[in-house]
């Protein structure tokens, strides 16, 4: 077994510092060193989506990024928009719109939808379609998740 590596980078605003062994993923240092259980372990082939996290802006599978590339670099996974008070304005727009069923890819699908919206305030059906590539959800089915995240869009836009 290889020596672990010693890592600092921020993780939903607050400085953190891990050690991890090499090969380790991004995932599972969240899930199992900091309890951060929101992104999923599903398809562990960054195929799915379920694990999508935010990295430097960046929406990423989780599952297949090493935890000590997160060195010197910003994370936000889905725990870092609970406010305590009101849902994100995404969240809040799967509730709104029924885009929620089972629930296991929601955190990832919310992650990806934070950079779409980020990088594309206005976005068409297709723009929205062509954002959530790569994220996976079986039950939901894709209308009400763009119905969601229109309704994100606009209440972003209107603040």
């Amino acid at each position: 077994m290889s020596s672990p590596v010693e890592i600092s980078f921020t993780l939903n605003g607050q400085r953190r510092k891990a050690s991890v062994a090499p090969e380790a993923s991004a995932l599972a240092m969240l899930r199992d060193d900091f309890e951060l259980t929101g992104a999923k372990l599903a398809c562990g082939e960054g195929e799915c989506g379920a694990c999508t996290i935010l990295v430097d802006g960046g929406s990423v599978c989780s599952c297949i990024m090493y935890a000590a590339d997160l060195d010197g670099r910003a994370v936000e996974t889905v725990e870092g928009l609970d406010t305590g008070e009101v849902l994100d304005p995404v969240q809040a727009a799967f509730v709104e719109h029924g885009a929620v069923q089972c629930g296991y890819c929601t955190p990832g699908m919310v992650m990806q939808i934070k950079h779409l919206l980020a990088e594309n305030p206005d976005p068409d059906e297709a723009a929205i379609r062509r954002g959530l590539e790569g994220n996976v959800c079986r039950c939901t089915g894709y209308s009400k998740i763009i119905d969601a995240v229109k309704s994100a869009a606009q209440s972003l836009r209107t603040g």
